[in-house]
């Protein structure tokens, strides 16, 4: 009877029949002989069928199979090294599930951007993004992992919120239901009033998490958060991934090396568990090696645009770092960087200004290097009220929309920080994704809704 089997524990199974379900993803036969390069899911292999080894009717059927039909088949395993996988099937029988009737539409021949993301349901299956998601559910598993280690717990911030985290020219607003009365709730129908009842998609469960730290000390989040940015460069998504946490009794300088250590551990993991994935992806893994050894840098504000300036690009002293700006600074480092106390005005109002300079903030953006640009972003909270409540009306901020935020300062405030990371940039640069639209199974971009 034939073992269970799994393309991945092909090294445990050499010669012994095993029975293998899964597609064919390419096929080539020359006379007598047929490839066949089979995968199930776990990874890939090449099965061979030898004319004068099976029956008349398995040969047959291995030349009428065409890029994804679905098979069962059995066959020996042996040890190849001329295989791309190592290892080799010698097929004896072949069942098919399913014999496509039109041709695939992603054959062999070259294909653009949009015609690959109208087929994204399909592109998933392709060699080379196979390894992106399974490098990004690494990515995912060492942050939990870490994070447990470290003694934060998990906390689930809602997706439907009733105020900005970064920021109101970035929202997606949603109808929100309406106010009903006890009198309109006991009636048998109830019919959808028009009211100016909206709710927003989260930008960041980060304020919420802020009112967990008081009940657990450490905690984060993960999930799906929408920004409606105008931009269309190649670290943009209308709709992304993002892990928060948040630590009680933690400043600036802690916050920082907190979020070293969660870098390094993500990198560990991924070179420990992918390297069939990063070899697909031909990425040069030394230089993710050799990050687990270093300090990351950390240069103010002030110094990255003097860097950026002499690379000759147009920003001023008290400008946000953009693209090309975070491009070419982390371009100068073989390491992430940290870039710390930025200018109070161009970040978000939580953020508590520096003892040092209060024009500036406790914040940090950590770049990543290769010119893949910030991964992560930082502060220390604003924890006195009276500071925070003035510069909420100084931004003109409704405050009435943030009472239950403000409480937070009223009852047992104490120092705090944290920091978000953005799961689809820490895979585009993981990965060496040229864009990072590779990085999510379905991407949601500001001119692209399907499929």
């Amino acid at each position: 009877m034939e073992s269970k089997f799994f393309i991945k524990d092909s090294k445990d199974f050499i010669a012994k029949k095993v029975e293998l379900k899964g597609w064919v993803y390419n096929k080539r036969s020359s006379g007598s002989i047929a490839f066949l390069q089979l995968r199930d899911g776990t990874g890939f292999i090449q099965g061979v069928v030898v004319k004068n080894e099976v029956s008349p009717t398995t040969f047959e059927t291995a030349r009428n199979l065409t890029l994804e039909s679905s098979v069962i088949i059995t066959g020996l395993i042996r040890e190849d090294k001329r295989a791309p996988s190592g290892y080799e099937m010698s097929i004896v029988n072949i069942k098919t599930l399913q014999i496509p009737k039109e041709e695939y539409p992603l054959g062999k021949k070259d294909h653009g951007p949009d015609f690959l993301l109208n087929n994204r349901h399909l592109w998933l299956r392709s060699k080379r993004q196979w390894a992106i998601q399974r490098v990004r559910h690494a990515i995912i598993y060492a942050i939990y992992s870490h994070l447990e280690e470290e003694g934060f717990i998990k906390i689930d911030a809602p997706i439907l919120t009733p105020s900005a985290a970064e920021g109101t020219t970035t929202l997606f607003p949603v109808p929100y239901l309406p106010a009903w009365s006890d009198e309109e709730l006991d009636k048998e129908e109830i019919t959808l009033k028009s009211q100016n009842a909206v709710a927003y998609l989260s930008q960041s469960g980060q304020l919420y998490l802020e009112a967990a730290i008081a009940a657990h000390g450490k905690v984060f989040d993960f999930g799906p958060t929408f920004r409606a940015e105008k931009s269309k460069t190649r670290r943009h998504l209308s709709e992304f991934w993002m892990m928060d946490a948040e630590a009680a009794f933690v400043e600036h300088e802690e916050n920082m090396a907190t979020q070293e250590k969660l870098i390094k551990a993500i990198l560990k993991a991924v070179l420990d568990k992918c390297p069939e994935e990063l070899n697909i992806l031909e990425r040069d893994t030394t230089i993710l090696k050799n990050i687990l050894d270093k300090k990351f840098p950390i240069i103010n504000h002030q110094e990255a645009i003097k860097l950026a300036q002499k690379e000759n690009l147009s920003i001023g002293q008290r400008d946000d770092l953009g693209a090309e700006a975070e491009t070419l600074i982390s371009n100068k480092f073989d390491t992430p960087v940290f870039i710390q106390k930025y200018p109070k005005e161009i970040k978000a109002f939580y953020m508590k200004a520096d003892p040092k300079d209060s024009s500036r903030v406790l914040n940090n953006d950590l770049l990543a290097p290769e010119g893949f640009g910030e991964i992560i972003g930082g502060s220390q909270r604003e924890d006195n009220l009276e500071k925070l409540t003035a510069w909420m009306k100084e931004l003109n901020m409704n405050l009435k929309d943030y009472e239950w935020y403000l409480d937070l300062r009223r009852f047992g405030s104490i120092p705090h920080s944290g920091f978000g990371a953005g799961l689809e940039r820490l895979v585009a640069w993981i990965c060496k994704l040229e864009h990072v639209r590779e990085s999510i199974p379905f991407p949601r971009m500001l001119d692209r809704f399907t499929p």
